[in-house]
């Protein structure tokens, strides 16, 4: 007997639902509340499925939200529901998938997927069947929402289609699909690709197996009438160009000449996905052969895409030029994301440079319509070109931005200034002979009476941020500083935004170049303070951090910490310890104390107690969430059972804590032994190197090395508790917290001294090991030899005896670094080691050659070590075997050596 609705629960439903589309919260909550109560009937969920398919007496949106609650209680409860129920379900589902209503069609569609993806495509087998069966269906209704639900399911299991678990349904599904690249309906023809996209990526067999196929359907659909056709015709290319070149070069001229004109497309989805063509090409190896001969179309087609569309300049108030005193609304403002700190070394000709990630995109200019979009698609791809090209691209480019640069319309002009920026990475070469006139126009763009320009124009001279600072200070920098500061004080928020950010990367290329200019820049920055709404007092912090950065103790002066600390300390007291914007202003203070060092000390009690006291209520709500109750053992958390009512606890507050903990210790030195001395933070230390969570692990044990380096006495009464903890954190699978780990490690051995023994044996092994592997990232073999240096230079009877299995990646891995007092007491150690083990060095000793010769200027009894090794090996070989040995040395080396050891 087929399941029945009863009049009277019906009418509770549909009450339910109308009310449901209440805009009264108090309405909203007593909803909420009946849908729990029903949720324990099963045949809720029959009612449910009967008023989207059956009540058709009712409108279409109470029938489609019927259905919407249904496929929530489905992704909540499916597993719950009786078999009868999930029958009368699915069935329902499948006979009334060609619904008249294209709304509730594609909310059946919905619906089918959701059960689907529960893991029901295996259980239930005729659903793919029945739905391949229905899209030969004479009702255009049937085919529409069957190849609806297809889509769907394509979208959501791709990889399940294509595996043997479901005995390869692709292998029927994808022919089938290929033959309705013809029909007649232009909606069925961009379901069929649709459906076929999904599994290019992949490179599905089945569609591997049909490609010639797939790609001449394609060609054949090329000039269709219906956008949503041609859109999904490009990124069906765009995607094989990923994947399959090898089956598009043959035919790469039309491609691409058929893509310069949808890059054109009047629909700007269309002219999208197009676009994005160009930025995927630039990747390929074939990129500069391919499109040589089109550069001459393609440049102005990407520039003229580049200029707001009226929409962007309407959504950006494009014709506010002063609102910096309307509050920001709350989801206007991205959430931060703390970058926990990773320890590097110095090397030659600049600071640590690998694993600097540049952020630096495109989309830096207007990053309020974060969604992608034509202009920022373009102005990617002409920076990738430009990156592909060099300076050919500028034949093709600069007679345009004359043009561009000048023109009185300003959306055109604003056009020219992103241009600009978006080539400087790829064509600077070329561009430095105009940059003396064109930074100039830029810095009068500055003040500009559009902000959109006057914004983008902070962007762009932020891009040449790099020749400005190489340029005498008087040329352009001093100018560009001026009008950038002015700017930070604009009336526009955007504007704002972009000058802070500009400001920030000039900071970072300028460094100590800005010592003069400290006092003016301090006062503009503090003004900024009382001016900003939320949003840019996030960005604000992130400048002065910079700041101190860049000019590093340069800030230590009773004046600069007399105009800084007070603005930034009353934040400080105004913010709650819940509150995120703490993230951005300890980073930012965190920088400041490693600056200020003893400028800091006034400051650092309150600081250095609130750090400890975020760490503790940190660790101790994510004890409360990990202790098992006594009464059952299901509950395992307060948390896991009701997470709605108990919020998880936010380990960011924690890791930017124990970051600006090792600001301090760094800054302050000796200094915060008495801090240390007063606090329990090495009990906390020892919990946060055993967190779950792997950035714990990795502040915890830069905070470790530094406290080691700051004032080991308070560390060194836990040694044997957290030794063993670093030896198991020397695991390369999370590379930053091993690199922190091995880090503190090295500091240890050189506080530790000779009672380092007892802990070689836990960690050696992992070292060495580490140090052999193949791609291990620069900075993590560094630190690595480093510290086996260190391990050796205190225990060289107990590490010397592995010399052999670490000496050449150790002599190759620290040959570039910067001559430092890590790399000193590194050195001493393979000394000590050699003369306790000479056999090991013996088949790899040019290797040790080269890593002496990388010593700029040793202190002298390091020299006299190398020169007593390097002595001892000749005398050993004796003269006419060393005069063999040294011939295999590079010019350089030789001289190198003759001159400075006389060998």
């Amino acid at each position: 007997m087929e399941w029945q609705p009863d009049e009277q629960g019906l009418q509770q439903v549909l009450q339910l639902l109308k009310d449901s589309q209440s805009p009264d919260t108090a309405t909203q909550r007593a909803v909420q509340e009946k849908l729990e109560q029903l949720n324990q009937f099963p045949d809720f969920n029959n009612y449910l499925i009967f008023v989207l398919t059956s009540l058709k007496s009712e409108d279409e949106p109470t029938r489609s939200l019927s259905g919407l609650i249904l496929k929530n209680n489905v992704k909540a409860h499916y597993q719950n529901f009786p078999p009868a129920v999930a029958d009368f379900i699915k069935r329902e589902c499948l006979n009334n998938i060609g619904d008249p209503s294209p709304l509730i069609r594609a909310t059946i569609g919905i619906l089918i997927t959701t059960i689907a993806s529960k893991g029901e495509l295996q259980t239930w087998p005729e659903l793919l069947p029945q739905l391949c069966n229905l899209l030969n269906s004479e009702d255009y209704n049937t085919c529409e929402g069957s190849f609806g639900a297809l889509q769907k399911i394509c979208e959501d299991s791709s990889e399940l289609l294509d595996s043997d678990a479901l005995n390869r349904p692709l292998n029927i599904m994808i022919p089938k699909f290929l033959q309705f690249f013809k029909h007649c309906s232009p909606k069925i023809r961009s379901h069929a690709i649709a459906c076929v996209n999904q599994f290019i990526i992949g490179r599905a067999q089945a569609l591997m197996d049909n490609i010639d196929t797939f790609i001449e359907s394609l060609f054949a659909l090329a000039g269709d009438e219906d956008c949503e056709v041609r859109k999904n015709v490009c990124r069906a290319l765009v995607m094989l160009l990923e994947v399959r070149i090898d089956r598009l070069i043959p035919h790469m001229h039309s491609i691409i000449q058929y893509m310069l004109q949808r890059t054109q497309d009047a629909d700007e989805n269309v002219a999208l996905e197009a676009c994005e063509f160009w930025l995927t090409l630039a990747e390929q190896p074939i990129c500069k052969e391919a499109l040589s001969g089109h550069l001459v179309q393609l440049i102005p087609i990407l520039v003229n895409g580049m200029k707001y569309s009226e929409i962007d300049i309407i959504l950006l108030k494009g014709d506010v030029e002063e609102d910096d005193n309307v509050p920001d609304s709350e989801q206007d403002i991205k959430p931060r994301f703390h970058k926990s700190r990773t320890v590097t070394l110095q090397h030659e000709g600049g600071e640590g440079e690998e694993g600097e990630d540049i952020d630096d995109d495109e989309d830096d200019d207007d990053d309020t319509l974060s969604d992608w979009n034509l202009r920022k698609c373009s102005a990617a791809a002409l920076d990738v070109l430009a990156n592909v090209f060099r300076d050919d691209l500028l034949p093709h480019l600069l007679p345009l931005l004359k043009g561009l640069l000048f023109h009185p319309d300003w959306v055109i002009k604003e056009s020219g200034i992103l241009v600009l920026g978006a080539i400087a990475e790829g064509c600077m070469q070329g561009m430095v002979q105009y940059l003396p006139e064109l930074i100039p126009h830029l810095i009068q763009c500055l003040c500009d009476k559009k902000a959109l320009v006057r914004s983008i124009a902070c962007w762009t001279l932020s891009r040449y941020a790099h020749w400005v600072v190489s340029q005498p200070p008087d040329a352009h920098l001093k100018p560009l500083m001026t009008e950038l500061l002015k700017r930070i004080l604009d009336g526009n928020k955007r504007v704002q935004e972009a000058a802070c950010s500009a400001f920030a990367t000039l900071e970072e290329e300028a460094c100590t170049e800005l010592v003069p200019y400290l006092s003016f820049i301090l006062d503009t920055l503090v003004f900024a303070f009382g001016k900003y709404q939320h949003k840019n007092l996030l960005i604000l912090y992130d400048a002065i951090g910079t700041l101190a950065d860049s000019v590093g103790h340069h800030l230590n002066q009773p004046e600069y910490i007399q105009k800084l600390m007070p603005p930034l300390i009353q934040k400080w007291n105004e913010l709650k310890d819940e509150d995120k914007d703490l993230f951005p202003l300890l980073e930012c203070l965190s920088s400041v104390a490693t600056a200020l060092q003893s400028g800091f000390l006034p400051y650092c009690e309150p600081v250095y107690q609130r750090c400890v006291t975020l760490v503790q209520k940190t660790l101790a709500q994510a004890m409360v969430r990990t202790h098992t109750c006594s009464y059952s053992s299901t509950c395992t958390s307060m948390y896991s059972q009701q997470p709605d009512q108990y919020e998880a606890p936010d380990k960011d507050f924690m890791i930017v804590a124990l970051d600006l903990l090792s600001g301090l210790a760094e800054g302050l030195g000796g200094h915060v032994d008495q801090l240390v001395a007063r606090s329990n933070i090495m009990t906390l230390l020892f919990q946060c190197m055993q967190d779950t969570m792997p950035e714990v692990r990795q502040s915890s044990f830069a905070l470790l090395g530094d406290l080691t380096k700051a004032c080991f006495p308070h560390v060194k009464p836990c040694i044997a508790e957290f030794m063993p903890i670093l030896g198991t954190n020397l695991n390369p699978e999370f590379i930053s917290v091993c690199n922190n780990a091995t880090w503190a490690i090295g500091e240890i051995c050189m506080q530790m001294g000779v009672e380092m023994q007892p802990y070689v044996a836990l960690v050696l092994p992992h070292l060495v090991e580490i140090i052999n592997r193949p791609n291990t990232p620069k900075t993590l073999l560094e630190n690595t030899a480093i510290t086996i240096g260190r391990l050796g230079y205190v225990c060289p009877q107990e590490v010397a005896p592995m010399l052999q299995q670490f000496i050449r990646p150790w002599c190759t891995s620290l040959r570039n670094i910067r001559d430092n007092e890590e790399k000193d007491s590194a050195f001493r150690g393979i000394c000590v080691m050699i003369g306790v083990n000479p056999g090991g060095v013996v088949q790899d000793f040019i290797f040790f050659c080269d890593a002496v010769a990388s010593w700029v200027s040793p202190k002298d009894d390091l020299r006299d070590m190398f020169y007593k090794i390097l002595h001892g090996f000749k005398d050993q070989v004796g003269e006419e075997n060393w005069q063999q040995f040294s011939e295999q040395f590079p010019p350089i080396l030789k001289e190198r050596l003759s001159a400075c050891y006389g060998v």
